[in-house]
Formats: structure tokens, sequence, C-alpha cells
């Protein structure tokens, strides 16, 4: 079977911010979802912890923004985006809390099945069994928003109108001017990693030792609704936490700072 051959140590895209003030100990770490890339962060999230005295870092993912790996991103699959992870962290002074939205968040899930972490955000994420449940419930309540999103994996985006991609990831309290400003961002996703998040024997577990979690979820959210982001926290032993009138990319919402507070408020209750 052929297999690719990645070079051990790829250049990655990380945006840093430094905390202002003096620094808290624990580092946190954003990982985004698919078809975007560390810029969909720099927008308000990283300023924001950052003001509030936390170092922040948010990886492109091989393929994504301006990590390498452009040219062979069809082939690439969780596990490399899992690496691309841990590349990250073994660069970071100490281990970080991990952030992670969407797809994000569901490598996030994974990265616990074998490292520590002191603590981890699920932003929107992914559940625990993949996305098959997603694919069949917006094909069925949304046929023309699932093929809006299958543009995007087909093209640059560019294909996709603003009505489709409004109705699954924003929502309407967001201006057209940002929705088509945050589209043109968004770029194709692996085919590869898609598929493993969507037929592959999925891996779901929990992690070694009890681990904190907060998970949040939107409303609006047209990919994973609230009864998913629901079930994604009992599998955890936990409660999630809906926000009202948001939708899918929680962090460019225009009431982004609110699940920000809330994501401040539980980190400052970690243990050091």
């Amino acid at each position: 079977m052929f297999a690719f051959k990645h070079k051990p140590r790829l250049e990655l895209e990380v945006l840093h911010r430094p905390a202002e003030g003096q620094a808290r100990p624990t580092p946190l770490l954003f990982i985004h979802g698919a078809y975007a890339a560390a810029w969909c962060w720099e927008e308000h999230y990283l300023p924001y912890f950052a003001s509030h005295g936390y170092e922040c870092h948010a990886l492109s993912l091989r393929g994504h923004g301006g990590s390498e790996g452009h040219e062979y991103l069809a082939l690439t699959s969780l596990d490399d985006y899992l690496a691309d992870i841990e590349q990250v962290i073994r660069d970071l002074p100490a281990p970080p809390v991990l952030i992670g939205h969407s797809m994000g968040g569901l490598l996030a899930q994974l990265y616990l099945q074998k490292h520590p972490v002191p603590g981890i955000v699920l932003l929107a994420s992914v559940p625990p069994e993949g996305l098959i449940g997603s694919a069949l419930q917006l094909g069925f309540r949304e046929p023309q928003a699932f093929l809006e999103l299958n543009l995007i994996h087909a093209s640059d985006g560019r294909m996709a109108t603003i009505a489709g991609i409004r109705r699954t990831l924003f929502s309407d309290a967001l201006s057209e001017k940002e929705v088509v400003k945050y589209l043109m961002r968004f770029q194709p996703e692996s085919h590869r990693a898609v598929l493993d998040l969507s037929f592959l024997p999925f891996r779901p577990s929990y992690p070694a030792a009890p681990v904190p979690m907060l998970v949040l979820g939107a409303e609006k959210d047209g990919l994973f609704p609230p009864y998913m982001i629901h079930a994604t926290a009992s599998r955890f032993g936990t409660r999630a936490e809906i926000f009202p009138g948001m939708a899918h990319v929680m962090m460019l919402e225009p009431d982004w700072q609110k699940p920000a507070e809330r994501i401040l408020a539980w980190l400052q209750q970690l243990p050091a």
C-alpha cells in the first residue's frame, strides 16, 4: 500500500500572542476546525485571552494557512494532524490547555487518549463518534447547505453561495460583509481526514485520568446542534452549556465575547 513520506518536522504556522502583564503559568493552544486555519482565532480570541495574562498560541494544521503541506493535503490523515499538535506542544514551555473548535475539538479529544493536559475546552466540537451523524441530519434537514459545504471541499470555496454557508455556519446577526470576508479565507479540507471523521472505525475512549473539561455549543449550530453537544459532554461526565442565538463558528460571531468570558472564568478556576 502506498504510504506518503512526510518530513519528520514540518514548518507549521503558529500565531503567538504574548501575555500582557504577568503571564499565567499555563499557556493556551487553540486548534482550528476543518476548512479554516489559525487566522480564525486571531480576530478576537488571541488578543482577548492575552489581555488576561495567558500566553496564546494558535497553530495552522499542515496544509492549512501558512503551514507546509498544501501539496499533499488530500492525503493528510487525522493522525498527521495529531502529529502537528504534538510537535507544537513539544516546543511550548509547559503543557497547554487545549481549546478546539469543530474538528479541532475532536483532535483535542484524540490527543487526550495518549497525553495529559491541564484542561480542555470543546467549542462546537465534532462528537466522539465523528461526522456521520452530523452529515445525515444536515443532508436530511438542509440538503442545499450540505451541497454548499461540499463545494468548499471541492474548490477554493468561491463556488459556494453566501446563503448556503450562512445557514450552516453563521447566524443572521453576522453581517453579509463579515460572512463574505470569512468565507473568502476558507480553504479545501483533506479528503482523507474527512473520511477518517466520517467512515473509518472510530476510536472513542476516555482519557486515562480525569481531565477538567468545558463543553460549549451554539443554539443555531447547523452542523452540531445542541443535542449532539449535550451527548458529547455526557460521554466525558460533564454538562454542556449552549449559547442562545449563536451559530457554529462561535469565535467569529458578533457575541463571541460571551463564550470567551465563560472560558476565561473556567480557566481561572483550574488548579495551578
